[in-house]
């Protein structure tokens, strides 16, 4: 079989092999949101107003346009969205995701995924790999919190067609008896929250509820509070149920009380939503009068595996 030799490249190839390259002293390109080149996460609201009422559809998270990325997307790995369906109809979804995790607000129906079909109700936690379409039906008007990583496969310019888990329900009924279980432990007022993580047979390494995802249903008992602590991944949180007087600090620095400096401040409502944004301190406080239930959601389940959540924590003083 003939072979062609192989030929210098000409001066117009090279200058188009070249052109993309680039070159940066160092100080100016190792820390590119310090530099500016690119935007930091943001802080942000999102009300429950906008799964209560409108036609059956998804609402995206968006802050693309603050996050200078490809949109939509409520971090540059993460999409949050809320979903209304009204009763009897149904909504498909189909996202270049390698995972999707939904959240039932309220609401009864079922899903079909491939060949199956999965009910859930109120309070479940349903877990969808790549690889195929979601139909879900509501038989009541239903609301989920949807979250799921298509914006890092965007960025990548990467295809998930192939499952890395099973579809997955943890039902409302198993995952509160399991919190009801840690918050009734003896040891429970000296750790630093009183919640669980949701995981997955399949993750075994990250002990996450997807390769990617990170969730944990949490309680924030009256009068409590979570002490400042920070990590390297983004918190999508999904305020479950609270009374008013529950809320979140966040910033950059603690004083010598670890306390943190001039924080911000995110009041919790039912069935909200905020982003807490990754490598600032946070601590959440109860003083409400009645546990408040939440749901942070994180690329953590990614950070874990790379071994970079550097998940730090202050001690009571």
């Amino acid at each position: 079989m003939a072979t062609t030799e192989p030929r210098e490249a000409t001066a117009a190839e090279l200058e188009e092999f070249t052109r993309d390259g680039l070159y940066f002293e160092y100080s100016k390109a190792a820390d590119p949101i310090g530099s500016g080149a690119i935007p930091p996460i943001p802080y942000a609201e999102f009300p429950a107003s906008l799964h209560q009422e409108g036609p059956t559809r998804a609402v995206p998270l968006d802050l693309s346009g603050k996050l200078g990325c490809a949109g939509p997307a409520s971090s540059p790995s993460l999409l949050a969205s809320f979903i209304h369906i009204l009763p009897g109809e149904t909504i498909r979804l189909r996202p270049n995701a390698s995972s999707q995790l939904y959240y039932v607000i309220r609401g009864e129906g079922r899903t079909r995924f491939g060949d199956l079909t999965i009910p859930w109700r109120r309070g479940d936690f349903l877990t969808l790999p790549a690889g195929d379409e979601a139909v879900h039906e509501a038989v009541e008007d239903s609301a989920f919190y949807w979250v799921h990583d298509e914006p890092m496969l965007r960025y990548l310019g990467a295809r998930a067609d192939a499952p890395t888990f099973r579809p997955t329900l943890h039902r409302a009924e198993d995952a509160r008896a399991e919190l009801d279980k840690a918050a009734a432990d003896p040891r429970a007022k000296h750790r630093s929250r009183v919640s669980v993580l949701l995981a997955n047979r399949a993750c075994d390494k990250t002990l996450t509820i997807t390769p990617t995802l990170w969730a944990m249903f949490g309680i924030l008992p009256v009068d409590a509070t979570q002490l400042p602590h920070k990590h390297k991944s983004v918190a999508l949180d999904l305020i479950i149920d609270c009374q008013p007087g529950c809320y979140t600090l966040v910033g950059a620095k603690l004083d010598d009380q670890g306390q943190i400096v001039s924080p911000d401040r995110m009041d919790w409502r039912p069935a909200s939503a905020f982003v807490t944004p990754p490598d600032l301190w946070h601590a959440h406080y109860n003083e409400s009068g009645a546990p408040a239930l939440l749901l942070p959601i994180q690329d953590a389940g990614l950070h874990t595996y790379l071994r970079t959540l550097d998940i730090q924590f202050t001690k009571p003083r």
